[in-house]
Formats: structure tokens, C-alpha cells, sequence
């Protein structure tokens, strides 16, 4: 019999304790990581404005899912820029990044991606609107949160484009002023009319608020208007000067 040759029996030894080594390198750190994602909690954020924090997951968007907001966000832009007539879905593509024809895999035409626009970005304000609505308060109370309701999630954010196009070409598309209204408008005078209601029960406010709760709603509206206009000129203060008209609306001996 030959005896076993150094070299040999040398390599054998140092191929085992590599191998070991790999193992051992391997297997902890993998344990650790799945005690850790078995442990780990879900994140718990606003699911909307005012809405109580909600457990959610790090689930990242589908594509197709993806890619629709990359085509609203593309619409928004190209809309506001542009204005509804003068903007085309060829240069929305462009800025989503997309083909032309990929647009028509979510939307029908233009305006079906206008209204879709409209829906995305408002429903969730009118949500809350709603919600605030359902609470029964004193008027002053009610007014203070629709004031920060307006100026955090409509006046701070691209919301305002949206109301401001409608400003720009609700009268030469009557069809898109009928759609905000039915999907916006309507809702939000309902709810504002059923709170003054109650409110003038109480001798909060005066009885023609009910009649023309679009009164509300018009610094709202001179705000809008101003900063797209005026405010490099004379900066407005739109919280202040909200809460001071309510403060008018619903002063006490304005209950008539």
C-alpha cells in the first residue's frame, strides 16, 4: 500500500474548514434576519388628512398602479401649464415617460383623464370635509378646522391647480363645470348646509347661511385667485384672513 501523500491529506483539511467556515457564515446572520423581520411591527401612518394613524405595510405600488399615478401627475402638470384645450395626451406621455397609447390602457380620452384627475386629487379632501361635517360643534370650532382643512390640504398643495383650472375653463366646457359639480361641489354645499343648519338651531349663525352657504366658501376662493395673481405683490395671509371671515359669519347677535 502507497502512504497517503501530505499534499494531499493538507488540501482535504483546508477545502473542510472553508466549507465549515461558508456554513457557519452563512446560516447566522440568515437567522438573525428573519428573527428581526419576525419581530419587526408595520409602520403605522395618516391614512388621510385628520384620519387616525392606520397599521400598513411597506408593500410598494403595483406597476400598473404605478404607472396611472405617473400618468395623473403627467396630466396635472401638462393641464396646469397648458390649459384643458391646448394640452394634448401626446405631451402628457412624454412627460410620464410613456407611449401615447399606454394612455389609453387607463383613460378613454382627455376628458375621462381630466375627471379621473378631478377624483383623484379632491376625494380625499372632500372625505374629510365630510367627516368633520358629521361632528357636532360649535360653529367657531367647525370653522377653525374647515379653515386649517383648506389652507394644509388644499392652498398648501397642488389641489389649488386643480381649482383653479376649473376657475379657467369651467365656462368653456360646460361638461367638465357639470362633472365638479356633481362630484365636488354638490357633496361639499350638502354637508356645509346641513352644519349651518344645525348650527342656526343653536342662534350660532344667521338664517341666510343656509340659504347661501357658497359664502363659506369665498375667501377660499379669493385665495385661489389671489396667489395665482397677486401674491408677488402683496403676500396674503390665508389663514388669518379665513378665520377672520368666520369670525364675521358667526359672531354673536349675527343670528338673524
Amino acid at each position: 500500500m502507497r502512504p497517503p501523500l501530505p499534499g494531499r491529506d493538507k488540501s482535504k483539511a483546508q477545502t473542510k474548514a472553508k466549507t465549515k467556515a461558508k456554513t457557519k457564515a452563512g446560516t447566522g446572520p440568515t437567522r438573525r434576519r428573519t428573527s428581526a423581520a419576525a419581530t419587526a411591527r408595520p409602520k403605522a401612518v395618516p391614512s388621510r388628512p385628520g384620519a387616525a394613524a392606520t397599521p400598513v405595510t411597506d408593500a410598494m405600488p403595483s406597476p400598473r398602479a404605478a404607472r396611472r399615478e405617473a400618468i395623473l401627475a403627467a396630466a396635472l402638470d401638462e393641464f396646469s401649464a397648458r390649459g384643458y384645450e391646448a394640452a394634448r395626451l401626446d405631451d402628457v406621455a412624454k412627460r410620464a415617460g410613456i407611449a401615447k397609447g399606454t394612455i389609453y390602457l387607463y383613460f378613454r380620452d382627455k376628458e375621462s383623464l381630466f375627471q379621473e384627475l378631478v377624483r383623484a386629487m379632491l376625494a380625499p379632501l372632500i372625505v374629510g370635509i365630510e367627516r368633520i361635517g358629521a361632528v357636532d360643534m360649535p360653529a367657531a370650532v367647525m370653522a377653525e378646522r374647515f379653515v386649517d382643512l383648506f389652507v394644509g390640504e388644499v392652498y398648501q398643495t397642488r389641489r389649488q391647480d386643480v381649482i383653479r383650472l376649473m376657475i379657467a375653463e369651467g365656462r368653456r366646457f360646460p361638461q367638465l363645470a357639470e362633472f365638479y359639480y356633481r362630484e365636488v361641489l354638490s357633496r361639499i354645499i350638502e354637508t356645509v348646509r346641513g352644519v349651518l343648519t344645525r348650527a342656526s338651531k343653536r342662534g350660532e349663525v344667521p338664517q341666510a347661511l343656509i340659504e347661501f352657504p357658497q359664502l363659506i366658501a369665498a375667501p377660499g376662493l379669493i385665495a385661489i385667485i389671489w396667489s395665482g395673481l397677486f401674491e408677488r405683490f402683496e403676500p396674503l395671509d390665508v389663514r388669518k384672513m379665513m378665520l377672520a371671515h368666520a369670525k364675521l359669519m358667526f359672531a354673536p347677535g349675527r343670528a338673524l
